[in-house]
């Protein structure tokens, strides 16, 4: 069994919000390849959907913690399957990457990232898979620094932005159908 398990807050507020891009993946995973409904799991405090792709058996989470508590969910999760932190891909913002770009990373730091610096020390390891989703700003053709990263995170996706996104939805899909 393999677990994606998406970065975002919980709550209505927070829907369409650049700090929600992995809860939105996994729901266009969970629609792509016929996951059950997600159900809100109390044990783990996640809402959780099952299905298969490619006859690997895929658990999906979207952690109900708030993002900087995202590592509660995700050890409970691991601890109930017996699974290690091998078996997660976990998929995040990324306010370091442009809009439109994404990475896959294997042992890496949070780089900042306060919900998956959380994984990291609730697991007391960083050897999970992440695909981190470029929400960040480039001009003339490098990042762009930022001052007050909290309210950008927490803002909603703009149009042209979501229009982007959706562009490379289905590659970053590709790309996690290949780590399983």
């Amino acid at each position: 069994m393999k677990i994606i398990i998406g970065l975002g807050n919980p709550g209505q507020e927070y829907a369409d919000t650049r700090h929600n891009i992995g809860f939105e993946i996994i729901d266009k995973i969970k629609a792509d390849f016929d996951f059950s409904d997600f159900e809100f799991n109390k044990k783990f405090n996640a809402e959780i959907a099952k299905g298969t792709i490619d006859s690997q058996e895929v658990l999906l989470a979207k952690p109900q913690t708030f993002m900087n508590l995202s590592g509660e969910a995700v050890q409970a999760i691991l601890a109930f399957y017996k699974l290690t932190p091998t078996d997660i891909i976990v998929v995040q913002d990324e306010l370091d990457l442009a809009l439109g770009k994404y990475k896959v990373a294997t042992d890496s730091s949070s780089a900042g990232h306060n919900g998956v610096q959380n994984i990291i020390d609730k697991l007391g390891t960083q050897k999970f898979t992440r695909v981190r989703i470029g929400i960040g700003e480039e001009r003339e053709g490098a990042p762009v620094c930022r001052l007050g990263a909290h309210d950008f995170v927490l803002g909603k996706f703009k149009d042209e932005e979501k229009e982007k996104l959706e562009s490379i939805s289905s590659e970053i899909i590709s790309e996690i159908k290949k780590l399983l």
